[in-house]
């Protein structure tokens, strides 16, 4: 069913925008899936922050060199060990027509803090303080290495659109975990654009906002036309026949074929997203045993899914921090050994071995199915038989919410850029009051790991930091509390004249307000 969405100030007014209607773009966007909200705090996922870089604005965010600039704050100052003050601009409207103050950013910390994907990233801070009405203070519970990195995730929200009840008595700010809410239907947000209608699955249509404040931004795009498309093949061929004007993700597979076509340019980049399987130790016996969990990760040759699945475009991984990260520890090396796994399965009394069920999307992450099929029968080498269960991202998280498998896989990318945030969400012991572990499907516990991420997050000096960070990578890897399998490259394909080049980053959040069509 089509939503017709509550939105306010959604009309194009030329007048009011840096560019001319002369100059203004409508850009045709197929990605393989679409957001599955529009409430940008109900899911950390890669859909939903894109969605927030749209409609919404951060106080700061990552620059291509994954330095920060400044966007809703002007400028910012450590006061103490605890507390940095940012000074906040003024004259910016929500879409609502609202004007933005700092009482929107206590609202939106309070609401972050109890969200249950959000309040992991923002543990470690104690308050959102209002010192006027464009000045604020966050505050730490103590020294914190990450307050910029995590201010990266400070979308203010509209909180006289979001406060109230709706047309059924619900309140408009309730936060819905794979649910029907004013907020996951609704938005009001500062971003470069509305969003003025909205089909799930179908397609969404975004116009400029014609109050958005910044005057200084090149982009030239007036209305967005963004048609998820699941199949790879399918987004190409609608890119080269002039269907669409840019796609991502782009399949290693297609490259030659883009790269070939004088009417398409390909822009590539290193990924630090690692790709994984969690094994749910809860759910299952089995998995209890570390000899089990160590057979598995030995049973999969991460190197032949690198070459033959992902066409070398991915780098093989032993674990969870890619290099240049504080945790990496060049150590820790994949450790593909058939004859090993087999010893340690009848080590186990599991020689005969068993079946488990697997779940993996199949549009999430590049070549998600394919690789779970090459898992499943890599893992028949050593009688562990998989029922294997692929669907599109949409359905898949819930079931992973729900942790409906005995193996799940899982993408991250660090949300900090940052070792200790794959462990806060991926391998800490899964706590719904802190929110840490919340996407830890494998139920992994390791006392060490919660108190050393911990730790090394009160820890300000980086070489402390970088061992403590990667002691707790070794135990993971010694316990076997994952099977790490790569960390996936990034791709998008533009038609010439869409220059996204300068648009896109690491993240993969692309700017797509700063985008310049020729």
């Amino acid at each position: 069913m089509k939503n017709k969405l509550q939105l306010m100030g959604g009309l194009f007014c030329a007048g009011m925008l840096a560019f001319t209607v002369v100059d203004a773009k409508t850009l045709r966007l197929a990605y393989d899936a679409d957001p599955v909200t529009l409430d940008i705090h109900e899911q950390l996922s890669g859909g939903v922050l894109q969605l927030a870089h749209m409609t919404f604005d951060p106080l700061i965010r990552w620059t291509k060199d994954l330095g920060f600039e400044n966007r809703l704050a002007t400028s910012h100052e450590r006061l103490n060990d605890t507390t940095v003050r940012f000074n906040l601009r003024k004259g910016v409207k929500f879409h609502s027509g609202n004007s933005m103050t700092a009482a929107d950013f206590s609202w939106t910390f309070d609401r972050l803090k109890n969200s249950q994907d959000f309040k992991g990233i923002f543990t470690n801070f104690s308050a959102l303080n209002v010192v006027d009405d464009y000045t604020i203070d966050l505050v730490t519970t103590g020294p914190y290495p990450l307050v910029l990195h995590t201010a990266t995730y400070i979308f203010p929200m509209d909180r006289k659109f979001y406060t109230g009840t709706d047309s059924n008595g619900k309140d408009k700010g309730e936060i819905v975990k794979n649910g029907a809410s004013f907020a996951s239907t609704n938005q009001s947000g500062t971003g470069p654009f509305t969003v003025t209608s909205r089909e799930q699955g179908v397609k969404i249509e975004f116009e400029r906002f014609s109050d958005y404040w910044d005057k200084s931004s090149p982009g030239n795009v007036d209305k967005i036309i963004f048609t998820p498309i699941k199949d790879e093949q399918t987004r190409v061929a609608a890119l080269l026949s002039g269907g669409v004007d840019m796609i991502a993700p782009v399949s290693p597979n297609d490259f030659g074929q883009i790269r070939s076509n004088s009417k398409a340019n390909l822009i590539t980049k290193a990924g630090t997203r690692i790709i994984m399987f969690q094994m749910n130790q809860e759910r299952r016996a089995e998995l209890k045993d570390i000899r089990v969990r160590q057979a598995i990760v030995h049973a999969v040759n991460n190197d032949a899914i690198v070459k033959k699945i992902m066409k070398g475009f991915a780098t093989t991984a032993g674990q969870m921090s890619p290099e240049g990260y504080l945790g990496h520890n060049p150590k820790l090396t994949p450790r593909f050994d058939l004859e090993e796994a087999r010893n340690l399965m009848k080590e186990a009394g599991y020689e005969n071995g068993f079946t488990l069920t697997m779940m993996a999307p199949n549009n999430r992450y590049v070549n998600d199915d394919k690789i779970a099929q090459a898992v499943a029968v890599m893992l028949s080498k050593i009688n562990i038989k998989i029922d294997l269960q692929t669907m599109p991202k949409a359905q898949y998280w819930p079931m992973f919410d729900d942790r409906a498998a005995d193996v799940m896989m899982i993408g991250w990318h660090s949300d900090t850029e940052d070792s200790a945030n794959f462990n806060e969400f991926l391998t800490m012991t899964p706590n719904s009051d802190t929110g840490m572990g919340a996407y830890n499907s494998g139920n992994y516990s390791s006392s060490f790991v919660d108190e050393s991420t911990m730790a090394a997050n009160q820890e300000t000096d980086p070489a402390k930091r970088a061992s403590m960070l990667q002691a707790v990578e070794e135990r993971i890897y010694q316990e076997a509390g994952i099977v790490p399998l790569h960390w996936q490259n990034l791709a998008w394909a533009a038609r010439k004249g869409v220059n996204i080049e300068p648009i896109v980053n690491a993240m993969n959040f692309p700017y797509l307000g700063d985008l310049v069509i020729d």
